[in-house]
C-alpha cells in the first residue's frame, strides 16, 4: 500500500491498491448496455466544440490555440502541401498533404485525467504533507518530469510531464462508453451566473424527473458553450467570467450528493465543471477548486470540460427523455494528463 492515511470523503482503496480507473470501473458491460438500449432512433449529435475554440487565451493564459503545419520531408526541407510524388517518380500521380499539430490538451473539448489534479496531504502518516494524487500515487515518482527523448531539442522550450501511473490513456482504454444522463441547468437558470449547491441541482433533477444511478455518466448543460460559440473566437473576459451557472465544490452536501449518487464521470459544457470560487471562509490551506480535489484527487471521478451540449440538451427535452449512449474515448496518448475528446450522443 503507497498509503497509510487516505484523505477524508475519499475513495483510496476501494478498487484495489494500483487502480488507475476510479469510478470508471463501475461502467460495466450491463451500463453499456442500458446505453445502447436508450437508443431508439439511431440519431447522432457531436459534442465537441471545434478544437480552436474558445479562441485566444483569456480562459487560461497557460492554453492556447492549436497550430497546423504541414510536415518536411527531411531529404528536401520542403513541407509536405499537396506534394505530388511525381516529383519523385513521374509515373506516380498521388498528391500528398500531411501535417502536424501543437495542440494544448486541455484548450477545448477535454477529459481531464487523474493525473490533472493532486494535493499536498499527509498520506504517509508522518505529519508531513507530500505531493499525492489519486489512490496514493506520488508527484516526483509517479507524475514527473518527462525524460528527454531523441529529437527532443525541437521541443526544448517546452518543460513536459509524464504521468508514469494516472495518464489518460486509462480512460481510453476503459472505452468511455455507457449510459449519459443529461441535467439541463440552462432551462432553469438561463445564462445567470449561478453556483449550483444541492438544492438547487435536486429541484431541477425532480423537475425534469431525472435519476442518476450508479456508473452514469453525468452531463450538465448550461449555456456556456453557447456563449463561446458566439463569441466567434474573440473570446472577452469580463462576459465569460461572469454568465452561466456551475456546480459550487464549497456545498458539502453537494459533494456528498457525488459520491453517494454512484455516477462514474460529470461532465458540463463550462469551463471547470465548478464555479471556481473567489472567496472562502475555509481555513487555509484549501483547495482552489474544490470539487476538482473532491473529484479527480479523492474519489477518482473523471471531470469533462467544454463540452458541446446544446443540440443534445434540445433534442432530449423536446422529447421528454434525459438519458443517451454516450461514446466519449480520448486519445489513447500514454502519459498524458488530459485529452481533447469528439464525445458522441445517440439518441
Amino acid at each position: 500500500m503507497r498509503w497509510k492515511t487516505r484523505p477524508p470523503n475519499s475513495n483510496w482503496g476501494e478498487f484495489g491498491p494500483e487502480d488507475q480507473r476510479g469510478r470508471m470501473n463501475w461502467v460495466t458491460r450491463e451500463k453499456v448496455l442500458q446505453g445502447v438500449a436508450e437508443v431508439k432512433e439511431g440519431i447522432t449529435f457531436c459534442l465537441s466544440l471545434p478544437l480552436d475554440y474558445p479562441g485566444g487565451s483569456v480562459l487560461n493564459p497557460r492554453r492556447r490555440p492549436p497550430r497546423l503545419a504541414a510536415t518536411v520531408r527531411h531529404e528536401t526541407g520542403r513541407q509536405n502541401f499537396c506534394w505530388p510524388l511525381a516529383e519523385d517518380n513521374p509515373e506516380h500521380s498521388d498528391v500528398v498533404c500531411d501535417d502536424v499539430a501543437l495542440l494544448t490538451l486541455q484548450y477545448s473539448t477535454q477529459w481531464d485525467s487523474f493525473a490533472h489534479i493532486g494535493s499536498r496531504f499527509d498520506a504517509d502518516g508522518d505529519g508531513r504533507a507530500e505531493i499525492v494524487f489519486y489512490n496514493g500515487f506520488r508527484g516526483g515518482e509517479d507524475i514527473r518530469p518527462a525524460a528527454e527523448k531523441p529529437g527532443a531539442e525541437a521541443w526544448a522550450k517546452f518543460e513536459g510531464t509524464e504521468a508514469r501511473a494516472l495518464g489518460i490513456q486509462n480512460l481510453a482504454e476503459h472505452g468511455a462508453q455507457g449510459r449519459g444522463v443529461l441535467v439541463d441547468l440552462h432551462q432553469h437558470f438561463g445564462r445567470a451566473r449561478k453556483a449550483i449547491g444541492y438544492d438547487e441541482l435536486m429541484r431541477v433533477m425532480e423537475a425534469d424527473k431525472i435519476e442518476v444511478e450508479k456508473g452514469d455518466m453525468v452531463c450538465l448543460y448550461t449555456g456556456f458553450a453557447d456563449v463561446i460559440l458566439e463569441l466567434k473566437k474573440n473570446p472577452d473576459p469580463k462576459l465569460l467570467h461572469g454568465t452561466c451557472s456551475g456546480l459550487d465544490g464549497r456545498d458539502e452536501r453537494l459533494l456528498r450528493w457525488i459520491s453517494d449518487s454512484g455516477l462514474a464521470c460529470l461532465i458540463a459544457d463550462n469551463y471547470a465543471v465548478e464555479i471556481i470560487p473567489t472567496s472562502f471562509t475555509r481555513p487555509a490551506p484549501h483547495a482552489l477548486m474544490p470539487l476538482h480535489e473532491h473529484c479527480i484527487f479523492k474519489n477518482g471521478i473523471h471531470l469533462g470540460e467544454l463540452w458541446y451540449l446544446t443540440e443534445l440538451a434540445r433534442w432530449l427535452r423536446a422529447h421528454g427523455r434525459n438519458r443517451f449512449l454516450l461514446t466519449a474515448p480520448p486519445l489513447r496518448l500514454p502519459g498524458a494528463v488530459g485529452s481533447p475528446a469528439t464525445p458522441v450522443a445517440t439518441v
